[in-house]
């Protein structure tokens, strides 16, 4: 490999761009990462109260050979640097006064399933059967990069097009297996990870639930922060510059092409290539300088959802208490279309409850334990306040997690609390406080999404949520993988991509 002294500028050090700043700085790039924050990370950050340590963001690793390809690219592997736990079971499921573990053992999900569905453990096997092919065929094509016309044409995107090209929703996908609406729900509940309706979103995610069932979720020690804490290691060691507390102004241009990036210091940065991982509508719509876009303009795109957040910190472990759970609302269809529809906060939350302190002894004091709460909700499209009704809206998850869970007793043992509402999530530069960003419809995806090479730029890259695949831990690294590869082909970098999906997923039963 012939290396390169080409100054690289990385702004964001989330996971896209901590991905993209390990694989270009092992492949002989000059790179630097300009964080706003103290803390690397981004969403993935982590958020500390007191002597209680949380992930701000997500709280599983799925596809967890995707992160083992990125480390691999650099000669490494992620165990070096984490500890994984695989949780079985995943996770617990409550419809009403029903609930159901999951698990990634095909028996044992076919014993709970039929346990709590009788006569539907069969259909669970032929989704895992259709399925394994399905992703087979889908694979592919959330490697490559769309940002040229001609990447219709690939053979791989040919062969994916009948799951691709569908008018079907996950959740008509699911209605060819399972009769039981509850059921289904089991199998679409992961379309969260894109902030989208399981009735809305395209047929093709329903590879998400298989993915979770044929290879399981892993938990990290200490918080999947520490992850993004890693690959800054990684970084680092690979002679990469990261500069915290470095808040980007502006973008400059000579002609088409990104020259240098104005910090608020003053100080002004090089650059021969630039990446952005900045949330994109927000970044696009602020630091491009004479060349942003309107907000007006971003405004007709379509987001996903937002979320209300708890953290709290307990003076008590619940030690019965699964580690994920996941509470649906009475309503589901309706709590839904309240979230899609921007206006309205439903007034019947479904609320995700993390309790990892039962397999992580390290995020809270000796005797201790830590809760992560989510609440899928509206974004700030519309404008809505939430400071006159925060306080009373917590007060209603609380008294929901009592309700459905044995921490009858909840309320006596918080003693460190954080609170982040869709406001919290715009004020902290992400826009109209879309926690998952762009939504995945078939119109905002593959192409039509804002692209690895951004398009009207010479030499702009996105890596993140906000451009191809999409959303999800996973996703945004294979975005940090496609972008760093663009660059090097265009300066004829060889490289051989690290490749462990292919061998897992031929594996999985035909």
């Amino acid at each position: 490999m012939q290396a390169t002294k080409k100054r690289i500028v990385i702004i964001g050090s989330g996971p896209g761009g901590l991905t993209s700043g390990m694989i270009l700085a092992h492949r002989g790039y000059d790179v630097t990462i300009l964080e706003k924050s103290p803390v690397v990370g981004g969403r993935n950050a982590a958020l500390k109260a007191g002597p209680y340590t949380f992930d701000t963001g997500p709280t599983f690793l799925h596809q967890k050979f995707t992160l083992d390809e990125v480390f691999a690219e650099t000669g490494r592997k992620p165990e070096d640097y984490l500890r994984f736990v695989k949780l079985d079971p995943m996770t617990r499921l409550t419809w009403g006064d029903l609930s159901m573990e999951t698990s990634s053992d095909e028996e044992t999900m076919v014993r709970n399933i039929e346990a709590a569905f009788p006569g539907q453990s069969e259909h669970y096997r032929r989704f895992m059967r259709d399925h394994a092919g399905k992703l087979r065929a889908i694979y592919p094509c959330l490697q490559k990069p769309y940002h040229e016309l001609k990447s219709y044409l690939s053979l791989q995107l040919l062969k994916a097009l009948p799951y691709v090209a569908t008018t079907k929703s996950v959740m008509d996908v699911l209605g060819d297996y399972f009769d039981d609406e509850r059921l289904k729900l089991a199998f679409t509940f992961q379309a969260k990870y894109l902030g989208m309706s399981p009735w809305k979103c395209p047929a093709l995610f329903s590879i998400l639930s298989y993915i979770e069932y044929a290879h399981g979720i892993y938990h990290v020690e200490g918080g999947l922060s520490n992850i993004s804490v890693a690959m800054a290691r990684v970084f680092e060691e690979e002679g990469g510059k990261l500069r915290l507390d470095s808040e980007v102004a502006e973008i400059r241009y000579d002609g088409d092409r990104a020259s240098a990036v104005l910090l608020t210091s003053g100080e002004l940065v090089p650059c021969d290539e630039l990446v952005v991982n900045a949330d994109y509508a927000h970044a696009r719509t602020t630091i491009f300088g004479d060349r942003s876009e309107p907000r007006e303009s971003l405004l007709k795109k379509k987001f996903s959802c937002s979320t209300f957040m708890l953290y709290l910190g307990l003076d008590k472990i619940y030690p019965d208490e699964p580690h994920h759970h996941i509470i649906f609302a009475d309503d589901y269809r309706r709590n839904v279309r309240d979230i899609q529809g921007e206006r309205e906060v439903s007034a019947d939350p479904s609320v995700y409850v993390r309790n990892s302190s039962i397999n992580d002894r390290t995020v809270a004091p000796e005797g201790h334990s830590q809760l992560y709460v989510l609440v899928p909700t509206v974004n700030r499209r519309h404008g809505q306040s939430w400071e006159s009704f925060q306080q009373e809206y917590r007060d209603k998850v609380i008294d929901r997690i009592i309700a459905k869970t044995g921490m009858k007793d909840l309320r006596d043992h918080i003693v460190e609390e954080r609170i982040i509402t869709p406001q919290g999530w715009e004020e902290a530069d992400i826009f109209i406080g879309a926690t998952f960003n762009f939504a995945h419809t078939l119109d905002q995806m593959l192409y039509l999404r804002p692209r690895n090479k951004l398009q009207g730029f010479g030499n702009i890259y996105l890596v993140g949520g906000g451009t191809h695949p999409g959303s999800g831990l996973p996703t945004i690294y294979e975005s940090g993988r496609i972008s760093a590869n663009l660059i090097c082909s265009s300066d004829g970098v060889e490289r051989e991509r690290v490749d462990f999906a292919s061998d897992l997923l031929v594996a999985q039963p035909a």
